[in-house]
């Protein structure tokens, strides 16, 4: 058997797939009645397609089959769950074997509408935490995404650090429910995979320290894939979401988000894994969670089989190796059956595939292999030309296709060459040489043989003068910023073109990609100096030049030193703390070549928004030597995060790292309430009011006021405890407490450590009574449709502040609904606006002062009139009479719920102002002066007691009539002829 292959067996190949069937997920209500699995493989013959249904050969031709082929492709018609459902695999098979694709599923996927069942209501105190129930519907797949709306769409719930809606359940939380809550909820579940959402019937929700009520569970991810984890508690005050990672930091890709309720890890890697904690905060209380995360991985491929050629009877190692978590099983397949071979054979040839499979994934290896034999050819890879330097080394090379491997020679011209010191004769066949000298060039013959036949072919040597270095770079030391000129040049046979490459710590510079700073200087074709421009720290280092000719090369090096400002510090860390202070420890970052003179301290606290502030520090001056210093003048019991930055004659280098939140000691409060006064409120109350203490200032838990009252005339004050640390008000009610009586206030902080100092002391009175009688003699009338005037006779109490009109249709509307005016104590009367024509209104008045509303009036009933004509008059002529113009229109008609005319309403005004001439008629027509420039516009409507109607526009131009918004044929008609006889 010879080596030399017939053009169809030297081309052909077996199937490599292009494209693989995957995963599909078919939505039952999907329009397109069909699924398409994908196979395609690139092979020489064309390959011929199988498919397979969880191991089951499909039989294409099946009466009443869903099933076709389009090219490789799987086409399944008008697909039905109970029959298409499951795993599926193509076979492709040309006549040098058979592979098998990876496995795609085909599901059905599907989301139920919600039950029509109604809601309960979920009732709540205004203060309290709130859980909603989203409870989707039955669905596939899992991955679903939950919103929620508040009574209408698309009003949806904004997400902040009081609300939150998991996505894993659906359900909303909201930690501390205000009256905005108050409404109906739906909840609204998508599905991402058929793109398809339902809505939930609505959940009414009708008008502690901090407790976790959504927990993240234990978590299996996979390498590369993102992780959300989600906390939310409910509390008063509105508790604070912290997350850390127990025994270890949090991952560099981590983000929080949605006000800290999740914690989002991207990309998630092997030392991702591990216990992390949940903290929910408030000043009342705190409450944690802990759970843990996995990291595990799809099955990979470290070691895999490719396409070989094997000699027959030769040892062969076939090796597959794949790594993943858990641990991947691996098995093999030969034409797509299990491979069973003890030895190489012709017969072993095929299109074998490695698999390897864990519960995560499973991935396939395709790989030819060739078994044959035959005697050696030279003729795609013959013995070449090759040159090499004097004194140098050359490998002439020996590669015939032959099998078995055959035995080589070689001869110098006519001479028969052996191994020598200078010659060797490598297993591989080719020709090594050393110390070449003019005297080896010549014709060099490579002989191969083996038990099938015998060849040979031919080659030259041709010997080259070697390259030298002959201006080698030195040293430099420069400061960062300055240029740096690095010398080289070299002598080498003037027959070969020379090329100088410059590395940096072995790392070869492209003086493209880095020409801001690299510049070859053009001295000569021999000379290769390379010129450093602005020189950064990350410039030092060992420079190398390497003269290159297609032949050899050499190389000669020197260092760079750049001197600049000091790197940044590591390790920093806090090793003692008070309440007011914190001792740091550091680690000393590089120099750069030049001694550290000072460090500067930089912190920055939850308070500050990300920004950072200059430390001080105790001394007040660190100098480079120190690597402690302490901190002072911190707050108490508030987290802080600290970095090092490190100065030298040649500037300030980077800031370190931010050390680990650590938290000073607490204290007793300093900061006393501001703006503490109060007084009004209902009758028998006293209300205290005052601005709460920022959190910055709380320095300690459990944060309250102390609120202490006493009449102006006693001695003994009463003290009374507010737990919450956002309270702004205190209301102390005594059925005894006479109205407007005089009291001192003031009001102090406390924590856990203690109570501060107090308020200044502020003077304030108890509420006055509420308004006892109601007012009388209420009376009035309506002005148009639109619009009545009331009035009554002044109550005589004097402790009224004003008066409430509330009116309201007596049919239509509920009094809840019903509109209000509000009016001064000096005023008895008022015009009541925005009501509805041809209406029954009801009218009560009642007094009020800051202790509430007294009773209300009798009511007043009122008729609104009919409403104005909705139809503009409709001008019909305009004439031109000397110096004035007249307009007639047309009467109008009131429809039957219109008020009858009672005459009409001229407005003759400049074009671009609201103001101008009024004018009423009871005529249809009217006389205008002429003016003789300017742009004016005529405005008719009619006018009835219920107010005026619809207007009807003309413009007047430079004496003229322009143009009316709407006129009649015949009324142009007879403008024209008016204006002719003029």
């Amino acid at each position: 058997l010879v080596c030399l292959l017939s053009s169809d067996e030297a081309t052909g190949y077996g199937p490599v797939f292009e494209e693989q069937p995957i995963d599909t997920i078919y939505p039952e209500e999907s329009p397109e009645a069909k699924i398409t699995m994908n196979c395609r493989t690139r092979a020489n013959p064309p390959a011929t397609y199988k498919w397979k249904l969880n191991n089951t050969i499909i039989d294409l031709n099946e009466e009443g089959s869903h099933y076709s082929l389009a090219g490789g492709n799987l086409v399944i018609s008008n697909p039905i769950k109970t029959k298409h459902e499951g795993r599926y695999y193509c076979l492709a098979t040309n006549k040098y074997g058979t592979v098998v694709s990876q496995e795609g599923s085909v599901q059905f996927g599907y989301l139920d509408l919600f039950s029509s069942e109604e809601r309960e209501a979920v009732k709540v105190k205004e203060g309290q935490g709130a859980v909603l129930l989203c409870a989707p519907p039955l669905h596939h797949p899992a991955e679903l995404s939950f919103r929620w709306i508040l009574n209408e769409f698309p009003t949806f719930i904004p997400l902040d650090n009081r609300r939150f809606v998991s996505q894993k359940t659906g359900n909303l939380y909201i930690s501390k429910v205000d009256s905005s809550d108050t409404g109906n909820y739906s909840c609204i579940v998508s599905s991402p995979s058929i793109s398809k959402s339902v809505f939930s019937n609505y959940i009414s929700l009708e008008k502690y320290p901090a407790d976790l009520r959504v927990k993240f569970p234990d978590t299996t991810a996979l390498v590369g894939q993102n992780v959300t984890l989600e906390c939310f508690a409910l509390g008063n005050p509105v508790p604070e979401i912290h997350w850390k990672k127990i025994n270890g930091i949090l991952p560099v890709s981590h983000e929080v988000r949605m006000a800290g309720t999740q914690l989002h890890l991207y990309n998630v890697q092997f030392e991702d894994g591990g216990t992390y904690q949940c903290e929910a905060v408030n000043s009342r209380g705190k409450d944690f969670h802990t759970s843990r995360v996995s990291i595990e991985a799809f099955p990979e491929w470290v070691e895999y089989i490719t396409n070989t050629e094997k000699d027959l009877n030769s040892e062969y190692v076939m090796s597959c190796i794949a790594s993943g978590k858990p641990k991947p099983k691996i098995r093999w397949l030969k034409n797509g059956e299990l491979m069973r071979f003890n030895r190489l054979t012709f017969n072993d040839s095929g299109m074998y595939q490695c698999i390897a499979e864990n519960h995560h994934s499973v991935i396939y290896a395709n790989a030819e292999l060739r078994v044959f034999a035959c005697a050696p050819t030279f003729e795609h890879n013959p013995v070449k030309r090759v040159m090499a330097p004097k004194n140098g080394r050359v490998v002439i090379q020996c590669r015939p296709k032959a099998a078995p491997k055959p035995m080589f020679s070689w001869s110098k011209d006519t001479e028969l060459l052996s191994n020598s010191t200078r010659v060797f004769i490598w297993e591989d066949g080719s020709l090594e040489i050393l110390n070449v000298t003019r005297a080896d060039e010549g014709r060099y013959t490579c002989f191969a043989e083996n038990d099938r036949g015998k060849a040979n072919s031919t080659g030259s040597l041709l010997v080259t003068e070697s390259t030298k270095i002959t201006l080698a770079p030195s040293n430099a030391d420069v400061k960062a910023g300055e240029n740096a000129l690095m010398q080289c040049a070299a002598s080498h046979d003037p027959s070969l073109d020379i090329t100088f490459i410059w590395s940096l710590d072995g790392q070869v510079i492209d003086l493209h990609k880095d020409s801001q700073h690299y510049e070859r200087t053009l001295n000569g074709s021999s000379n290769g100096e390379l010129l450093i421009k602005n020189t950064q720290l990350k410039h030092a280092g060992r420079y190398t030049c390497t003269a290159q000719t297609p032949v050899d090369n050499v190389t000669s090096s020197a260092h760079l030193v750049v001197r600049g400002s000091p790197g940044a510090p590591g390790g920093v860390r806090v090793i003692n703390k008070t309440d007011k202070s914190v001792t740091l420890q550091w680690s000393r970052g590089t120099d750069n070549h030049s001694p550290i003179s000072k460090y500067t301290i930089q912190y920055r606290d939850s308070f500050s928004k990300d920004v950072w502030k200059t430390a001080t520090t105790s001394p007040a001056d660190v100098e480079g030597n120190a690597e402690t210093a302490t901190v002072v003048d911190l707050f108490p019991w508030t987290e802080y995060e600290f970095r090092v930055i490190a100065t030298n004659t040649l500037g300030t280098g980077e800031p370190s790292s931010p050390s680990p939140k650590d938290k000073t000691l607490e204290a007793i409060p300093v900061v006393a309430p501001s703006d503490v006064g109060g007084g009004g409120g209902t009758s028998r109350e006293l209300t205290i009011t005052w601005t709460p203490v920022q959190p910055q200032y709380y320095f300690g838990p459990n944060f309250g006021y102390i609120v202490a009252f006493k009449p102006q005339d006693e001695y003994e004050w009463k003290k009374v405890t507010v737990a919450d640390p956002q309270a702004r008000r205190y209301v102390h009610k005594d059925s005894a407490l006479p109205p407007l009586t005089e009291f001192q206030v003031k009001v102090k902080a406390f924590n856990s450590k203690g109570e501060g100092p107090y308020s200044l002391t502020a003077v304030i009175y108890s509420a006055q009574d509420a308004v006892s009688e109601a007012p009388v003699n209420v009376d009035g009338r309506a002005l148009s449709a639109t619009e009545a005037i009331v009035w009554w006779l002044p109550l005589s109490q004097s402790n009224v502040d004003g008066y409430q009109v509330k009116y309201w249709r007596n049919q239509e509307d509920s009094e809840g609904g019903a509109q209000r005016v509000v009016v001064p104590s000096r005023e008895n009367h008022t015009k009541l606006e925005g009501m509805k024509p041809d209406s029954h209104y009801l009218i009560e008045v009642r007094g009020y002062n800051s202790a509430g509303y007294g009773p209300p009036s009798d009511h007043l009933q009122i008729h609104t009139k009919k409403a104005p004509p909705s139809r503009p008059p409709k001008i019909v002529s305009k004439k031109l009479k000397g110096q004035s113009v007249v307009i007639a229109w047309e009467h109008v008609v009131p429809l039957a719920n219109e008020a009858s005319i009672d005459g009409y309403k001229v407005l003759y005004r400049q074009q671009g102002h609201s103001t101008g001439t009024l004018y009423t008629t009871s005529r249809r027509y009217i006389d205008l002066p002429l003016f003789t420039d300017g742009n004016y516009v005529v405005e008719v409507r009619a006018y009835t007691e219920g107010g005026d109607g619809a207007v009807a526009q003309i413009p007047i131009t430079g004496g003229g009539v322009v143009a009316a918004q709407s006129l009649s044929i015949l009324s142009l008609l007879l403008l024209a002829l008016l204006c002719l006889n003029l």
